[in-house]
């Protein structure tokens, strides 16, 4: 059953147009950058390097290597709600963290909206992206109360920064202060963005529903279909979310690359450039398009900086993240926020 409320909304950045090759590489997997915190036993042996669950193998067309090869990384989780500590292994990407999440405590892979590192409260600067710091503790966030509000497009935007959770949930990562939707007490970041108008989003990428957002008609009224996370007692809403800024990915043990296709991986540490730049493209992608993504910003990242011009990045964009379609002034933006990184410029 769906509490249903009435009100007025405003406008959304969004920059999608241009081109059109699609060879998509990234699955969103959530946001922001991961963090480092509590010990986790069992993950002897792999100083110095990351584990991510990205897309896309290191090498493409090489097989997996052998189970029996593989490190075994166990990690400690619990429902953020509240709940027994459960241990957790053998899983290469988001859909996978699901299922074993699920067969910890009992409960369909589906009912996990999103994951947090080393907090059970619903810290949009502490979302499990595609990076997981070998010692961070999972807290998974669970389906709660559905809500159904009607808002009126007052204005072209709408004050909502959205993201995805890497297996088909698009939430509200950020709520400008100040908008419309955020005197909307009942639309909290973190809400999972069901329905709009009647049509279901389940499956939708990040971009997909803002720009759904974005194309809605000014001067009327539309129906948003809501599922807030369930929440723990001491948990207090976060009305707009945290601000973006500079965070450590991992921990000195470094993080675990969760891939959609071939195993995970530990990886090093990210160079100061690499954290400096990935900053500054996600801060581009939700000024153009109203999300974020640190995952796809790391993507963009790594195609550009050995690039010699604006040209070749634009095609290396083109012909391995055509799907997103970003509009020419983006790229050479994003071009310049790498170029400015390297040279240490704020």
């Amino acid at each position: 059953m769906y509490n249903k409320t009435k009100t007025a909304a405003p406008k959304m950045p969004l920059g999608l147009g241009r081109r059109k090759k699609a060879s998509p590489l990234v699955e969103n997997e959530e946001a922001e950058p991961i963090r480092a915190g509590l010990n986790v036993p069992g993950l002897g042996g792999l100083d110095g390097g990351r584990v991510s669950l990205g897309e896309g193998a290191a090498h493409e067309g090489l097989p997996p290597p052998p189970t029996s090869l593989r490190p075994r990384l166990i990690f400690h989780t619990q429902l953020a709600h509240g709940s027994p500590t459960g241990r957790i292994e053998g899983f290469s990407n988001v859909r996978e963290l699901y299922a074993k999440i699920g067969e910890a405590f009992g409960i369909p892979p589906t009912e996990v909206m999103f994951c947090t590192l080393n907090t059970h409260k619903v810290d949009m600067d502490k979302l499990l992206g595609g990076q997981i710091g070998l010692e961070d503790f999972i807290f998974a966030h669970v389906k709660g109360q559905r809500k159904e509000v009607e808002v009126f497009k007052g204005e072209d935007a709408l004050g909502l920064t959205i993201t995805d959770n890497g297996a088909g949930y698009a939430f509200i990562k950020r709520i400008r202060e100040g908008s419309i939707i955020h005197q909307i007490q009942v639309i909290n970041v973190g809400d999972m963005i069901e329905s709009i108008n009647g049509q279901i989003l389940i499956g939708c990428r990040h971009y997909e529903v803002a720009k759904m957002l974005k194309e809605l008609p000014k001067g009327k009224t539309f129906v948003l279909k809501l599922v807030e996370p369930l929440k723990a007692f001491d948990m207090i809403s976060q009305r707009s979310g945290s601000k973006s800024g500079s965070a450590q990915l991992g921990t000195g043990r470094g993080t675990l690359r969760l891939r959609s296709k071939g195993p995970a991986t530990v990886e090093e540490l990210p160079s100061a450039f690499e954290e400096k730049a990935i900053e500054k493209v996600d801060d581009l992608l939700e000024s153009y398009m109203g999300i974020r993504d640190s995952e796809l910003a790391a993507t963009m990242v790594e195609l550009g900086k050995d690039k010699k011009n604006p040209d070749e990045f634009a095609e290396a964009l083109d012909e391995t993240l055509g799907d997103f379609a970003f509009p020419d002034e983006f790229v050479f933006d994003v071009w310049g926020a790498i170029g400015d990184a390297k040279v240490g410029r704020v």
